[in-house]
């Protein structure tokens, strides 16, 4: 599909945004092992969330509902069964990573595969942990999806991340959940905590001590009435656009404001951001909270080391943004980028200079020059969805119509993105 994108003149109103991939795929996997029924609001509207429906499902676990609205008829630590066929995670590294933590206790053989893209991005970070945890996992040249995991009794592990993980995390404390004793997983920099929170929430025993999470084998999980916050991934496309076009007002209610991901917050505000949170509330263990944002002279900054980790995902759009800064955007430290649904590294670098910027590729990031204008281009998306978004955000910008091919890859979070961004871009 293609879509074509006029500047904008200016980017105001008020928008509420769906619900948190993160936080959705987490409450979907323990619903389905607690015991009772789970209702989740405002759960994301993603297909990647909605492929860990799916594999809930084929694992004989009841689910009701449809759009936002969820009901998770649980069966315990034990209820899963045996899918009847291969388990569909689609593009969803999320759903095989963390999903294969629990797979890798049941007392069956699983199968989980994906599309194309997924099935090119490599799983040997949670081989090798579950694999010392004692179950079996086959993949295709020993790292790409399908993985084949036998499941068996696991024993508890001491794990240290090589590389910080929120979803290799998961895996671990997931798995940690059908061992005997306690499991550990230690961290280089500290990840999204989206997990420990939600395993609290349903009656985990956790404990956290920097960098080290620890959680207690063999929980009683209780269902709960659970509220998804607004993706703030999602929000930073609007946050982007808004800073970078004259006369912006833009109000984003009910936003995930968990401090483990608000380091974009920070960030921008630290480049000068005129960005300022009017409310701010507690529900379900996260914090919720509108985002106020204007216009703004931004400076440009560096991201790297524990930021880079902090800010993986919205790398790509800050590379936008990062043309309409002062100094510039330096991104260091992110080679998982080229890891994820496309090389981000190179597809960022690529469409920035489709549209006339001298962006510098290396093998860990990239530099962004700021004072940049855009000129109007023919942008790809590759099939990520991380990718469209940002550069239709760039597309405002750009000196006449662009066009973006492959823009349905933003189903995968954001269905209603670009419905969305219509309703606040005014010409």
């Amino acid at each position: 599909m293609q879509k074509r994108i006029s500047p904008a003149s200016r980017i105001e109103g008020a928008i509420s945004l769906p619900g948190d991939k993160s936080i959705s795929h987490r409450y979907a996997m323990l619903a389905a092992i607690a015991e009772g029924t789970t209702r989740i609001g405002n759960y994301s509207t993603g297909a990647d969330c909605h492929s860990t429906l799916g594999c809930v499902r084929a694992l004989g676990i009841e689910v009701e509902g449809a759009g936002t609205e969820f009901a998770i008829h649980g069966r315990g630590l034990e209820g899963l069964r045996p899918a009847a066929g291969d388990l569909d995670a689609g593009n969803s590294g999320s759903t095989i990573r963390m999903l294969s933590g629990i797979l890798a206790g049941q007392p069956f053989r699983s199968r989980i595969f994906g599309d194309e893209s997924l099935s090119r991005r490599p799983m040997q970070r949670i081989i090798k942990p579950l694999g010392e945890m004692g179950a079996g996992i086959h993949a295709r040249d020993g790292k790409f999806p399908p993985l084949e995991i036998e499941g068996r009794k696991l024993r508890p592990i001491d794990y240290v991340l090589p590389v910080a993980s929120a979803q290799v995390k998961t895996c671990v404390l997931f798995a940690g959940m059908f061992a005997e004793g306690r499991t550990s997983v230690t961290e280089p920099v500290r990840s999204r905590d989206h997990t420990e929170i939600a395993l609290r929430q349903f009656g985990a025993e956790i404990e956290v001590d920097r960098h080290k999470i620890t959680i207690a084998g063999r929980p009683k999980l209780e269902a709960q009435n659970l509220a998804v916050p607004s993706d703030l991934s999602s929000a930073a496309f609007f946050i982007a656009a808004a800073l970078m076009t004259p006369g912006s007002h833009l109000s984003i209610t009910g936003v995930g404001l968990n401090p483990t991901r608000s380091a974009l917050l920070d960030f921008l505000s630290g480049m000068g951001a005129n960005i300022r949170i009017p409310n701010l509330e507690s529900r379900d263990g996260e914090l919720v909270g509108e985002i106020a944002v204007e216009h703004s002279a931004l400076r440009g900054g560096t991201v790297d080391g524990g930021l880079t980790a902090a800010l993986i995902d919205e790398i790509p759009v800050l590379a936008v943004l990062g043309t309409a800064t002062q100094e510039g955007l330096t991104v260091r430290d992110a080679a998982e980028l080229r890891i994820k649904e496309t090389d981000r590294i190179k597809t960022v670098v690529e469409n920035l200079r489709r549209m006339g910027v001298a962006a510098e590729e290396s093998a860990d990031g990239f530099f962004v020059p700021g004072r940049q204008k855009l000129r109007a281009a023919e942008l790809e998306s590759w099939g990520d969805h991380r990718i469209a978004m940002a550069f239709a955000v760039a597309a405002l910008r750009a000196g006449g119509e662009s066009v973006i091919d492959g823009a349905e890859a933003a189903s995968v979070s954001f269905p209603e993105f670009w419905d969305t961004l219509a309703a606040v871009v005014k010409s």
